[in-house]
């Protein structure tokens, strides 16, 4: 294996397709040299505080995730070190007792909507992206995956957009674009491909395969 870890951010709003640009990038290199690394597993329990259709607790507020756990895996993995991944329970709001042990790859590929905003985080990664996409399509892509994925109401993804998820937007993600290397623009997979290739072949430059 080659000693030295690539870690690739990608950010983007809620429903901009950047978890499908990662995904998509992560198979580029393929499973023996990248995995992706979601901000996702990383939320701290909030059992007590839900309240079953996403009023009472703000989960795109930076403070709802642990990013010090976060930066410390990321951290770990530069040093070649494996770690173990929580796993949120989305329906139930809390963490599993169960852990999925991660072997340090080449590529580190992060998937976030916060990842680029969080100074401690972002100086651990050697290439940042962040996925741009307009309001109107981010928002019908999560009320699709939080009414059929995650046991949510239509209602009640919309309150959660209007009141939490599109204040917090303006407010840290699309700031966080600035600190982006790239930004990928568009809204399907077709327009990601010549973002995907270009990335491909500029960390290819960084780093040999054995």
């Amino acid at each position: 294996m080659n000693d030295q870890v690539i870690i690739v951010g990608v950010a983007g709003g809620s429903g901009s397709g950047k978890t499908t640009f990662a995904k998509t990038l992560c198979e580029r290199f393929g499973p023996e040299s990248s995995f992706v690394l979601y901000q996702d597993n990383y939320y701290k329990d909030q059992s007590a505080k839900f309240d079953f259709d996403g009023g009472s607790v703000n989960f795109d507020h930076p403070d709802a995730i642990d990013f010090s756990l976060l930066a410390e895996h990321l951290t770990e993995l530069k040093k070649q070190k494996p770690i173990q991944i929580p796993i949120y329970d989305f329906p139930t709001h809390t963490r599993k007792e169960k852990k999925i042990d991660q072997k340090p790859k080449p590529i580190v590929i992060v998937d976030g909507i916060l990842i680029l905003s969080q100074p401690k985080v972002r100086e651990l990664m050697d290439v940042k992206v962040f996925v741009d996409c307009p309001e109107g399509i981010r928002f019908q892509r999560r009320l699709k995956r939080d009414v059929e994925e995650r046991g949510r109401t239509p209602q009640g993804v919309k309150n959660q957009f209007d009141l939490q998820v599109k204040p917090m937007h303006d407010e840290y993600v699309q700031p966080s674009s600035g600190q982006a290397d790239l930004v990928a623009s568009g809204t399907c997979e077709d327009y990601f491909l010549s973002y995907i290739n270009e990335l491909y072949s500029q960390i290819s430059e960084k780093i040999s395969f054995s």
